[in-house]
């Protein structure tokens, strides 16, 4: 597919109630207001496409970008072109949609390192989305690394912007449904730390409580062992 003539299809599937309703979700203009359902019609049609990937993307239009996560091969993506959109977030909803598709590529474990560190509240969110998925995904990883970030997180959660707090709160859940041990202290951590608030807007969202979350990924999965082995 063409680059114009996916533009003309992200606008002909528009509509203004979308519009309205990821707007009371941050996502800023020009957004056209695609349907999920619709964005994965598209999906479909493009297949793996990277080259248009790129120039969605360099639309700047919300529901291009968010496109342009769906149909880049994440084995494709350079680094330069994943710091190139990182540095162009402005909500929650394409930070979360670009962490997917990072997630894919050979660069998670290194952008999660070091766009955790940012000060900057998408770039930071987006780092703290990729420990989460890191958590996991990386079974090479010893325990140790992710106690370090269990301790950044203990430290500075309340302090950080508003959607860094929630991908933090996330990435407490990821750690703590690793193993038994980083159970443990992922728990630990999330009783010490108490309620995060996050303002989720005009939105019926909520942040999860992220001991209670875990232990009941826990039994959910103890649950799912013992139904197989019986």
């Amino acid at each position: 597919m063409k680059f114009t003539e996916a533009m003309a299809a992200l606008q002909a599937a528009g509509t203004a109630q979308n519009r309205k309703v990821y707007a009371r979700h941050g996502v800023q203009e020009p957004c056209f207001g695609v349907s999920y359902a619709n964005l994965g019609k598209l999906q479909k049609k493009v297949g793996r496409d990277t080259a248009l990937a790129e120039r969605l993307w360099k639309s700047g239009n919300h529901d291009a970008r968010v496109l342009a996560t769906l149909v880049a091969d994440p084995e494709e993506l350079s680094a330069k072109t994943i710091d190139s959109w990182a540095r162009d977030l402005d909500s929650y909803v394409n930070t979360d949609a670009l962490v997917k598709v990072v997630a894919g590529s050979r660069f998670a474990r290194k952008r999660a390192e070091k766009w955790s560190q940012s000060k900057k509240e998408w770039l930071g969110a987006a780092g703290w989305g990729l420990v989460a998925y890191v958590a996991g995904s990386k079974e090479d990883l010893g325990d140790d690394y992710f106690i370090e970030y269990l301790d950044q997180i203990e430290n500075k959660i309340h302090s950080s912007p508003n959607r860094v707090r929630y991908a933090m709160n996330n990435a407490i859940i990821s750690i703590g449904t690793r193993n038994s041990k980083l159970q443990k202290a992922a728990t630990a951590v999330a009783k010490r730390v108490g309620k995060v608030e996050v303002d989720h807007g005009e939105t019926g969202c909520k942040t999860p409580d992220a001991a209670d979350y875990i232990r009941k990924v826990v039994e959910y999965r103890k649950k799912k062992v013992a139904t197989a082995r019986s």
